[in-house]
Order: C-alpha cells, then sequence, then structure tokens
C-alpha cells in the first residue's frame, strides 16, 4: 500500500461530467506533492457513466473512485470519509476548482491548531449569473456575521472545509439522514459542543460555479429554510441552546442590503430584489418542515461504527 496521504479531498458528484473534469483539472494545478493528497470521488448514483472522467485523470491524481445509490450529498460525503485514507478530511464539490495554493493554505492552519475544523473563503465563479452573484452575496454576508472573529468561526459551508479525519469519526460525522441542505450547519455546531475549535481562513479559496435560474435558486433556498427547521430542532433535542434560536432582527435587515455590500456598482439592484425572494423561500421551507417534519432519526443519536 503506498504511504498515507495528507488530505483525502472527498467530493460527491451526480451526472455532471463536465464539471466533474473541471474540478480534477484545477487539482492538477496544486502547489502541493501529488503524492501528499487523494481524490475520494463518490458518485451518487449518476445516470451517466463518471468512471471514464476518473479514469482520464489517473497519470496525474490519486483517484479513488466509489459509486452508491442515489441518497444524497451528506451520505456520498460521508461515505468518501469513511473510504478515505488521508490525515486530513477536505470537503469541496464538483463545481468548484480549487486556488493552487489551497491544500497548502488548509495545512498552515491545521497544522497551527491540530484540533480544529478550517473552512476557506467560496468566491463565485459566475458573475455574469445573477442568481450566482445574490448567492455570493448572501454567503458573504453570513460569514461576515457568523464568522468575524476568524479565531473563533461558528459556520462553514462543505463545499470548502477541512478536519483531522480522526475528530470528524470521533464525533459522528455528517448526519447522513438529513433530507436536505442544512447537514453542514449543524456538524458545525456538533463540532464546537466537542469543545473543538474552527478557524475561518480566507486566504483557502475555491471558485464555485453554481448555474443558478430562478426554479434553481427558489428550491435551493427553499430547502435552505427546511434544514433550517430541522437544525433548530435537533439543537434543542441535544441541548445545544447556544445554536437553536433565531437571529435578531438587525441580522435579517442587514442580510436583505447585503447586495449593496458586496455586489459592485448597479448590479447591486438586480441582486437585493433576489435576496428577497431567498428569505421568502426559506420561510416558506422552514413553516413546510414545521408543518410536515421529516421522520428521519439524527445519526448523532446513534454511535458511528468506523
Amino acid at each position: 500500500m503506498s504511504p498515507q496521504p495528507v488530505f483525502s479531498i472527498v467530493v460527491p458528484t451526480y451526472n455532471r461530467p463536465r464539471r466533474l473534469a473541471g474540478f480534477l483539472e484545477s487539482l492538477t494545478g496544486q502547489d502541493y506533492d501529488p503524492d501528499g493528497f487523494e481524490v475520494v470521488l463518490i458518485d451518487d448514483g449518476s445516470e451517466v457513466d463518471l468512471e471514464p472522467v476518473a479514469e482520464g485523470f489517473r497519470d496525474r491524481l490519486n483517484v479513488v473512485f466509489l459509486r452508491q445509490s442515489h441518497g444524497g450529498v451528506a451520505r456520498g460525503r460521508d461515505a468518501g470519509a469513511v473510504a478515505a485514507r488521508g490525515m486530513y478530511l477536505a470537503f469541496t464539490d464538483d463545481d468548484c476548482m480549487p486556488a493552487p495554493d489551497w491544500l497548502a493554505k488548509l495545512e498552515q492552519a491545521l497544522e497551527a491548531t491540530p484540533s480544529c475544523a478550517v473552512g476557506g473563503y467560496t468566491e463565485n465563479a459566475l458573475p455574469g449569473n445573477v442568481f450566482a452573484a445574490a448567492s455570493q452575496a448572501l454567503i458573504s454576508y453570513l460569514y461576515g456575521h457568523f464568522n468575524a472573529d476568524p479565531r473563533n468561526a461558528l459556520f462553514f459551508t462543505c463545499n470548502n472545509m477541512a478536519m483531522p479525519r480522526e475528530l470528524y469519526n470521533r464525533i459522528g460525522g455528517l448526519d447522513v439522514t438529513w433530507p436536505m441542505c442544512g447537514e453542514d450547519r449543524d456538524f458545525c455546531a456538533r463540532w464546537r459542543s466537542e469543545g473543538y475549535p474552527m478557524i475561518y481562513v480566507s486566504e483557502a479559496i475555491v471558485r464555485h460555479a453554481h448555474d443558478l435560474d430562478l426554479r434553481r435558486f427558489w428550491k435551493q433556498h427553499f430547502n435552505y429554510g427546511r434544514g433550517s427547521r430541522r437544525f433548530h430542532k435537533t439543537c434543542a433535542q441535544r441541548g445545544d441552546r447556544g445554536f437553536s434560536g433565531l437571529e435578531r432582527l438587525s441580522f435579517y435587515f442587514g442580510l436583505l442590503t447585503a447586495a449593496f455590500r458586496h455586489v459592485p456598482g448597479p448590479r447591486a439592484f438586480l441582486v437585493a430584489p433576489l435576496l428577497l425572494l431567498s428569505q421568502v423561500s426559506n420561510t416558506a421551507g422552514f413553516l413546510r418542515e414545521w408543518i410536515r417534519p421529516s421522520d428521519l432519526a439524527p445519526t448523532w443519536q446513534v454511535e458511528a461504527t468506523r
């Protein structure tokens, strides 16, 4: 068996061969020893054969290709984490393109604080898409709010996050029963409740090519709302009162005006209504999950076997 890699980059993928190829191509440009990382791809039940895409990069990358029946990104990431051999797990997505120094920046922070989780900055790779620009304004606002103190961060998304594999396993990993968005928020809350720090490293950058239209934008934020309701409920069940409450009204006002701080020029006037729409959709999803909740027991109630 080859020596243990430092990083296992874990990526679920589904029906996007072109995006997957672009992602893998970006990894070939990492300023990092190619023997120091493996790429664990999890095909989440795609209708197209993605293995030839992975095979096309085996001469330049250490690629592990896995398949599972369609079960969602949380289940895919967790399956990749189980198969991973690296000292650290690095999560991202197949529509992302990490900067050349991404792994080096993550490693620097992880070595400085061995028990931490690290999150980097996600940058919009589709500035001409107004829906993608709105999502970028939203995530920039949320990171500015929740990670104002980079040494005491509260929230990372799973498209740019890394942590020691041993500690990931110790807290039970991602909740694979999560039926919608929000498993990353839940993981961060459990990570902090175990006493482990979270550090925001804005220099660890991935570019995110999230091609959205009105329908996908609505669905995305509707699912965020569903996830938010489940998050509040599971935090209350765990007794994590510090994570279960709603934010102050000033937070929501700041969110609605975030376009004018994060989007340059007149384009902000196009993005601002979409931020309002995102909150309408989010509220609808929250109420839907409140009225008709998902009946899946979270996996943090069960001791993980790894």
